[in-house]
């Protein structure tokens, strides 16, 4: 890529996180940020507040979400995901419309599925939109994400959705130029986490199930960042796009060059699974399909 490109995208990436981080104190506590959605005896930080444990056993597991919701902008954890036999388990970590799976939801979703002791974690990243989903794309990790903590970031602007991990895209979901019922834009999301069990479907297609003798189940996560729109009733500042911020500026429409370099290794090694190639589930592909990651 250009060098020009290059240094501008490490030069915001900078931006953006040193904005986030003194956005607020960098030793403020959990309380600061997130509310607990459910089993707060299940939840547990670190001596200093500074990292977070969320844990799943036979009776439960524990989530939970931003006390304000965004309307675009860069969001990012780092997360170490359980480790050993965590088949059946799924880390979540999400944005949406409300705190429920209600029937018009927009949603955005990392998805962490958990393996048999030996066998690779899979990602599942979906988009919804008005309450539909059925988006999905997963794909392997080029490291074992139980071994330290790694950044799962999302990039969501008027123009693209943005999966990273360590910086890299993983996926790429772009809007039309024209209004459509595909791309997630118009309501403010909370971002949330949990870990739950999903025995029926995550492993193997449901085939492999959850031993609950290797409970509680343990996630861990630190350093959420935001650099975003916070959504403020009842005249959100959200409510149009100024292109103020890098996030919504041309550049940030578009992979860079260097982007597409890491995106296209991506699609060539780790992808598992592209509802957008599964015309067996989709004799027609939907709409948002033919529309090029690459543009």
């Amino acid at each position: 890529m250009a060098m020009g490109g290059a240094i501008w995208w490490c030069i915001v990436l900078y931006l953006a996180m040193a904005t986030a981080c003194c956005s607020a104190d960098p030793k403020s506590s959990f309380d600061d940020d997130f509310s607990i959605m459910w089993s707060e005896n299940h939840f547990k930080t670190s001596e200093d507040g500074q990292i977070w444990f969320l844990s799943l056993d036979n009776d439960t597991g524990c989530g939970f979400q931003t006390k304000q919701k965004y309307r675009f902008g860069w969001f990012s954890m780092k997360l170490k995901l359980v480790g050993g036999d965590s088949a059946g388990v799924v880390t979540a970590y999400y944005m949406c419309t409300e705190d429920g799976a209600g029937p018009t939801r927009d949603e955005l979703d990392f998805e962490f599925l958990g393996n048999r002791s030996g066998e690779p974690y899979l990602i599942q990243t979906n988009v919804y939109k008005n309450g539909t989903g059925n988006r999905e794309m997963r794909h392997k990790l080029w490291f074992d994400p139980t071994l330290d903590y790694h950044t799962y970031s999302i990039l969501w602007n008027s123009h693209q959705i943005v999966f990273f991990v360590d910086k890299v895209p993983v996926r790429v979901y772009k809007n039309a130029d024209y209004e459509n019922n595909f791309f997630p834009n118009q309501k403010p999301m909370y971002l949330f986490s949990s870990i739950w069990n999903a025995d029926d479907w995550a492993t193997r297609g449901g085939l492999e199930k959850t031993d609950w003798k290797k409970a509680p189940f343990v996630s861990s996560y630190k350093d959420f960042s935001v650099d975003g729109c916070q959504w403020k009733d009842p005249y959100p500042e959200c409510v149009s796009t100024t292109t103020q911020h890098w996030w919504d500026q041309y550049e940030a429409w578009h992979l860079t060059k260097d982007q597409k370099l890491d995106f296209g290794w991506v699609e060539r090694n780790l992808v598992i699974y592209d509802y957008c190639k599964d015309t067996e589930r989709f004799p027609t592909l939907p709409e948002e399909c033919s529309l090029s990651p690459w543009d």
